[in-house]
C-alpha cells in the first residue's frame, strides 16, 4: 500500500472525505493542497528532501479567487507533475465527464486511474488506490469507462481539426465548404461538414459552435 500520499483539492468537505478514505486504507502519511502551485512545490520539496510522495490525487477544477496562480487546474499539474517525477502514481478525482478531457489524459500524462466524484465515489477512490497500490494496471470509473467506450469508434483527426479552425476564425458553415473546396480538401459538402461538427459537438459535450470553440481550444486541439 502507498506510504505518502498528496491530496490537490479545493473543497474542505471533499478532502474529509478523501481523508477518511486513507484512513480506511491505513496510509500512514497524507497531505493537501488548495491551490495546485502548492502541491507541485510539496511534491518538488518532498522529492528534493529524498522523502517523495507516492500518489497524487488531484481534481481537475479548481476555483479562482484573489489569489493569483501559475497552475490553474490539474490538467497543468499533472502535466508538470509527470514531467518532474514520471513514476509517480497519479489519480484524477473530479466531476469532469468530457470523453476528449479524460482520454487526453491518460494518452498526453499517462494519467493512472480516473474517478468521477459522485455518489459512491469514495468506495471507487479506494478501489482506485487498491489497484494502483498493487499492479500497474489503470483505473477508470465504470461509468467514465462506459463513454470512452462509446466514443471509441469516433477519433479527433486532422480532417475535425481543420473544421475546429475554420470555426474559430468565424467562417460559418454555409462558407465552410467553399474554403474547403479552394484548399483542396475532401469531402467538402455542405452535408458532409453539417454531420461533422454535430459529431464534434456530441464528442466535446458542447451546447453550441461557441461552446465547442472553446473547448477545443481549452483542450488545446486548435
Amino acid at each position: 500500500m502507498f506510504k505518502k500520499v498528496l491530496i490537490a483539492e479545493d473543497f474542505d468537505s471533499i478532502n474529509l472525505g478523501i481523508c477518511q478514505a486513507l484512513d480506511d486504507l491505513h496510509i500512514p502519511h497524507f497531505d493537501h493542497s488548495k491551490y495546485c502551485d502548492d502541491a507541485f512545490l510539496k511534491i518538488r520539496k518532498a522529492l528534493a528532501d529524498g522523502a517523495p510522495y507516492d500518489l497524487l490525487i488531484s481534481d481537475l477544477s479548481f476555483k479562482t479567487d484573489h489569489r493569483t496562480v501559475e497552475i490553474e487546474n490539474g490538467d497543468q499539474l499533472i502535466a508538470k507533475v509527470r514531467k518532474l517525477k514520471p513514476e509517480l502514481k497519479i489519480i484524477a478525482y473530479s466531476v469532469e465527464d468530457k470523453p476528449y478531457r479524460i482520454q487526453s489524459l491518460f494518452e498526453n500524462a499517462n494519467l493512472n486511474a480516473f474517478v468521477i466524484k459522485g455518489r459512491n465515489s469514495i468506495e471507487e477512490l479506494k478501489k482506485a488506490i487498491q489497484v494502483l497500490a498493487t499492479s500497474d494496471s489503470t483505473y477508470i470509473s465504470p461509468e467514465v469507462a462506459h463513454v470512452l467506450r462509446e466514443q471509441h469508434s469516433f477519433e479527433i483527426d486532422d480532417y475535425d481539426v481543420m473544421i475546429l479552425k475554420q470555426l474559430s476564425l468565424g467562417i460559418a458553415q454555409d462558407e465552410m465548404g467553399a474554403s474547403f473546396k479552394n484548399m483542396g480538401i475532401t469531402p467538402n459538402s455542405k452535408s458532409t461538414l453539417e454531420k461533422r461538427i454535430a459529431k464534434l459537438k456530441d464528442f466535446f459535450k458542447a451546447n453550441n459552435t461557441t461552446h465547442l470553440i472553446s473547448i477545443a481550444k481549452d483542450m488545446g486541439v486548435i
